[in-house]
């Protein structure tokens, strides 16, 4: 029947903004729930916390208020005894209400139970928060990201980009890099090369992209370049969707030397003139070090015109073949984080 009817030219596009708009609509209406149930989550954590204070209230008294609640409202998780004393630690963390609104009930309930969990420092857990916003980490990856120590690692490699970049450019690159780079996903031995390192980070190309962060679109390892008749390569080659250049990074096994900013200034002029599209960015060059001297970076970028950073990176120790076999993989600990979650919302 509805193959036979006469349609309106204009009805495809019709259908197509309306079902954007019903997903749109849905996608508000899940982010609406949620931040009601993070701010009813800390009014009971008020009260609680409040009645502990004044009247002395105990453990046990949580315990019957959590099976009376259940029993009242069955149909509704997030009722038990240790979700309620969830409820307590999130009110005694953040005192402000209006910081909870604008902040905190923009993210899921266990996000937040992941931060009072895991981070003890009031400024830091508010970092982690709205970089979760900011990047839309699901909650394994901000436990990822905080066992990582990225609080305390972005912003902080040697650059020069303060002088070679334009701002807003220059401030959001250098927020980007990180020192030191964490690849505890990887294990070589203590006499590894450029191209063993290389050859692992590509095989883990996911916990790499993961761990230079969001935004980073892999372009090719051993990127060729011809000038003037000669080849030359790139270890890996990136594109930055956000900051709308190219990454160059070169890898060393060893600690920074000042001819190390001569060779990425060549690649990045390199990239510049024969990848780079005129409504690019400047490209970025970034030289990652087992080891550097501040100084010898900073003498060594000094009159560099070209924009480049030095970070350093920490492999994870390589275990005894007698103890490999005895520890969990990867995709066995994902496993574990995820049987985790179901427990906590089965019991939420």
């Amino acid at each position: 029947m509805a193959d036979s009817l006469s349609l309106p030219e204009d009805y495809n596009d019709f259908l197509r903004e309306l079902k954007e708009r019903i997903r749109s609509a849905k996608v508000r209406a899940a982010l609406s729930i949620n931040r009601e149930l993070v701010l009813i989550y800390w009014q009971i954590g008020q009260d609680i916390l409040n009645r502990q204070q004044q009247e002395g209230w105990g453990a046990k008294v949580i315990d019957l208020l959590a099976t009376d609640l259940r029993k009242a409202f069955p149909e509704m998780k997030g009722f038990s005894s240790r979700n309620l004393k969830y409820m307590r630690s999130f009110a005694e963390a953040y005192p402000d209400l209006q910081l909870v609104q604008e902040v905190l009930a923009l993210i899921s309930w266990y996000h937040n139970i992941a931060l009072i969990e895991k981070v003890k420092a009031s400024e830091e857990r508010l970092w982690y928060a709205r970089e979760t916003i900011k990047e839309g980490w699901s909650r394994n990856v901000l436990v990822h990201q905080i066992e990582s120590g990225l609080y305390r690692r972005q912003g902080k490699a040697d650059t020069n980009f303060s002088r070679t970049l334009p701002n807003p450019q220059s401030e959001l690159a250098q927020q980007l890099l990180k020192d030191p780079y964490n690849f505890d996903f990887i294990s070589l031995g203590k006499e590894a090369h450029e191209r063993e390192l290389e050859k692992a980070l590509i095989e883990r190309i996911r916990d790499f992209l993961l761990e230079l962060g969001v935004g980073f679109a892999f372009v090719g390892s051993q990127y060729h370049l011809e000038v003037e008749g000669e080849d030359f390569y790139i270890d890996l080659l990136f594109y930055h969707l956000r900051l709308r250049c190219f990454v160059a990074i070169d890898l060393k096994v060893e600690a920074f030397k000042p001819e190390f900013s001569g060779k990425m200034s060549f690649y990045v002029s390199a990239v510049d003139d024969l990848l780079r599209h005129r409504d690019d960015m400047p490209t970025i060059g970034i030289i990652l070090c087992k080891d550097k001297k501040q100084k010898i970076v900073e003498y060594a970028l000094r009159d560099m015109n070209k924009p480049i950073g030095v970070s350093t990176y920490q492999l994870r120790e390589a275990l005894p073949e007698e103890l490999q076999g005895s520890l969990p993989t990867v995709e066995e600990l994902e496993a574990e984080l995820e049987a985790v979650d179901v427990k906590i919302e089965e019991e939420g």
